[in-house]
């Protein structure tokens, strides 16, 4: 297999630096909002409890608490003060502790406002730990670039992306962590019609607008191995053409499409395990979901030498098929069980992160390939 170029020559390694801060400025704004959602999950029974919201400062430290309790209150600031500190470190100085100061103020926030939700409990350890945890992600970033390493991702983005790899780049890192959240059908991401119906329908409840409403049959049946089989194939297969449309040469685009497809099984039995115990993890990889990644990995090959205006385009066909056939299957009672399991129980945590990205995964990539094939002058 040749190692051609598809399309146009990269951009230079000292453009792509500029891009590199732009990309961990977005990464970083999504980590906030991600962690905005989770420390105030569920918004609801706001109330003042006749105390200073920062009575917690002072408070004596918990009783009980949970390796788990620590590791994700350090683990859940961690990626931000590693964005941060990218973001920074070639704009200000002392990126580190900006990236401390910035953490420290946004846990600050959060366990401040979370003194008006009798559900949340602020406390003085969480603000230590998520402190702590942006300032171990801050000086991750630090020694990288001490080291070098930053640098050769840099020539590595160069050697493999396009300059216009942005959106792309930041579609392509946030799936896996959107198949986190049990979905109905393996990568079946996006299945949202049928909540969106009912919370319409909930809106309009009592209102003459109700009967305008054109509502789906409800009474469907789930999904046949068939559909089934090719919902799988297509979820495995629109990321792969996403970084078709960014990469240039074959023999990168068919390493990528391997990681990309290692990554969506890693992320998926991950999921199973969190959801059902480590020993049911592969459970879900029945024959109908082998026989759908063999059919994305056959058709990730076929693709490889598509021109990368192409890979938007069939991308794109792909997403849209993958949708309608997927929201035409009602989720099923055993799966509804399953979201109790992340909505109200102890994955309450991963639930803003992993809900919203499955649902609105498919969606931002839908605006994304709509706007590069749309876009004057892209490449072929």
């Amino acid at each position: 297999m040749s190692d051609e170029n598809i399309s146009t020559p990269l951009a230079p390694v000292s453009a792509h630096s500029a891009e590199q801060g732009s990309t961990a400025f977005l990464l970083a704004l999504f980590c906030i909002g991600v962690i905005v959602y989770a420390s105030l999950y569920p918004f609801n029974e706001w109330r003042d409890q006749g105390i200073s919201p920062l009575h917690f400062l002072f408070a004596a430290l918990p009783k009980y608490w949970t390796g788990f309790d620590v590791g994700i209150n350090i683990l859940g600031y961690a990626p931000l003060g590693f964005l941060l500190a990218l973001f920074f470190m070639r704009r200000f100085a002392w990126p580190v502790s900006l990236a401390l100061l910035t953490g420290g103020l946004l846990s600050l926030c959060m366990e401040s406002l979370q003194s008006y939700l009798p559900s949340r409990v602020p406390s003085n350890v969480d603000l230590m730990l998520n402190t702590l945890g942006a300032w171990l992600g801050g000086c991750c970033a630090w020694l990288l670039q001490k080291t070098g390493v930053l640098d050769q991702l840099k020539r590595f983005r160069a050697r493999w992306f396009s300059f216009d790899a942005r959106g792309a780049l930041v579609l392509l890192v946030l799936w896996p962590v959107a198949l986190l959240f049990p979905a109905p059908v393996p990568l079946g991401l996006g299945q949202v019609f049928e909540r969106l119906e009912v919370a319409v329908a909930e809106f309009l409840e009592d209102t003459p607008f109700l009967v305008w409403m054109p509502m789906r049959n409800l009474d469907l049946r789930p999904l046949v191995p068939g559909v089934e089989l090719l919902c799988v194939a297509l979820g495995a297969l629109i990321p792969c053409l996403l970084a078709y449309s960014v990469i240039t040469t074959v023999r990168q685009r068919a390493a990528f499409a391997l990681l990309m497809l290692c990554a969506g099984l890693a992320a998926s039995g991950l999921s199973a395990a969190l959801s059902f115990g480590p020993t049911h993890a592969w459970a879900w990889l029945d024959l109908p979901v082998q026989i759908g990644f063999g059919l994305s990995l056959l058709l990730a090959l076929l693709a490889l030498r598509l021109s990368r205006r192409m890979a938007v385009a069939i991308a794109l066909l792909a997403l849209v098929t993958h949708l309608a056939l997927l929201n035409q299957a009602p989720a099923s009672a055993y799966f509804a069980q399953t979201l109790q399991t992340w909505e109200q129980g102890r994955f309450i945590r991963f639930n803003g992160l992993a809900q919203w990205l499955g649902w609105a995964w498919p969606f931002l990539a839908l605006l994304y390939l709509l706007a590069r094939l749309s876009r004057r002058g892209s490449a072929r």
